[in-house]
């Protein structure tokens, strides 16, 4: 039986039994949510209708449900205080109106607040040679088209006349690489940088860790923070072309200790900053061809072997985000919000929710003896999602969190087997243009 008929025939059977979903587990505590619905933009004394912590939990299943309009999202979700709504109530206005009353910062602190704790939990061999991995890397999301989003986020070419047919904003995460729950975000837009909005999360990074980045990072304040900052932090990531070094230790050429020139930009924003810095290279081949990664891991205890392997892990980041753009958006390239406020709570809501469906895949992967990255999280959100759409008869979304304990025992069908990313030549994208592309057009003759 293939896993997508097992988890349809698993689906089918728990509509037909809500009494076991008084057995969830609790992920979000209730006064996280009181916190965070607080925390709301547009303060009010008396009791809504659509009360803020309702309206928090509409934001979440936004995300699970990215293809139906957001008043069905609200009808399913049952999201009223008093009971079903009725029209007037899950109108498109209404709930416009109750997102910007709730505001995007009881997202954002609740994603934080979920993230920090999640993120930190520790699993049976979740380590590597005795060290946590973890991996920060960026995205780009795109919004619908208007003036005041264009304004806000900016878009590619922005300096010359062609511009993205779209504005775009930015997403930088650190991610648990063994978990895929995300520790840390920021969202800015399209212009800022990815290091900028990296730095605040070196202060996350626990000791006895190891960071692993693409070649965008690279800079000397960024990584040596994260080497000073803590008790055996180390980070790695691939050579960066151009960079002009000095060889400290040559009796090894694919595993050697270089000496490189600190510039005076990171000086200036960092005068703690020494003049020169020594990284470890070292270089191997994949597919006839050599790759060169520097690190701070240490010869003595880390064979170049495996500081090569190692960094092959940096892809799980990447499935992360394939994760959140293909299975939770099912593709949509585009956020549906159509204001700054309402962008940015969407999209920290998108966050929240991947991380609710990769923590309760961690608890489950636990639960059967594997590693929580053995989860088809594809399965596993449509399984969340399903559901939602059963228990939101019963129960009320402020209990969402708390619904998923007794089912663990069933996820053993979304389990995957590890396979090792597959080789592909690296492809020219295609140019920016003002103009949409007619993917239906016509072949050549």
């Amino acid at each position: 039986m293939s896993v997508q008929h097992a988890l349809t025939d698993f689906l089918e059977n728990a509509q037909s039994d809500v009494s076991q979903l008084a057995t969830f587990s609790e992920h979000i505590p209730d006064e996280w949510v009181q916190s965070a619905a607080a925390l709301s933009s547009q303060a009010t004394i008396r009791r809504r209708r659509l009360p803020n912590d309702m309206v928090l939990w509409l934001v979440v299943g936004m995300a699970f449900f990215r293809n139906e309009p957001i008043a069905e999202v609200a009808r399913r979700l049952n999201i009223c205080a008093d009971g079903l709504a009725d029209e007037a109530l899950l109108a498109k206005s209404a709930l416009t109106q109750a997102r910007q009353r709730l505001g995007k910062e009881a997202l954002k602190w609740l994603f934080r607040q979920c993230a920090q704790r999640w993120g930190a939990e520790r699993y049976p061999d979740d380590n590597w040679q005795g060290l946590q991995v973890f991996a920060i890397d960026g995205a780009l999301f795109r919004t619908q088209e208007n003036t005041e989003l264009r304004e806000h986020f900016g878009s590619g070419n922005t300096v010359g006349p062609r511009q993205t047919p779209y504005p775009v904003l930015r997403l930088v995460t650190l991610m648990n690489v063994r978990s895929h729950i995300i520790m840390d975000a920021d969202i800015s837009p399209y212009r800022k940088g990815e290091i900028p909005l990296a730095q605040p999360f070196i202060d996350s990074l626990p000791n006895n860790s190891v960071t692993l980045l693409d070649k965008g990072f690279y800079g000397a304040n960024l990584l040596m923070n994260i080497t000073l900052g803590g008790s055996n932090r180390h980070w790695l990531l691939p050579a960066k072309k151009g960079v002009v070094y000095r060889v400290v230790d040559a009796r090894d050429s694919n595993d050697k200790y270089i000496e490189m020139t600190v510039s005076p930009q990171a000086r200036k924003k960092n005068p703690d900053l020494p003049a020169t810095w020594q990284v470890r290279a070292v270089t191997y081949e994949v597919a006839n061809k050599e790759k060169t990664v520097f690190t701070s891991l240490p010869k003595e205890q880390y064979s170049a072997e495996d500081v090569a392997a190692l960094y092959h892990e940096r892809w799980e980041i990447e499935l992360g985000y394939r994760d959140i753009k293909s299975s939770m958006q099912h593709n949509a390239m585009t956020l549906r919000s159509k204001t700054v406020e309402l962008v940015y709570q969407e999209l920290w809501g998108l966050l929240l929710g991947y991380n609710l469906v990769r923590r309760e895949a961690s608890q489950a992967a636990i639960a059967h003896g594997r590693a929580p990255n053995e989860i088809s999280f594809k399965y596993a959100c449509q399984y969340i999602a399903s559901q939602l759409r059963v228990m939101s008869k019963a129960l009320s979304p402020g209990n969402t969190p708390k619904r998923l304990q007794a089912l663990r025992g069933d996820l053993s069908v979304l389990f995957i087997e590890k396979r090792p990313r597959p080789s592909r030549p690296r492809a020219v994208k295609i140019s920016k243009t003002r103009y949409p592309v007619n993917h239906k057009a016509s072949p050549l003759k």
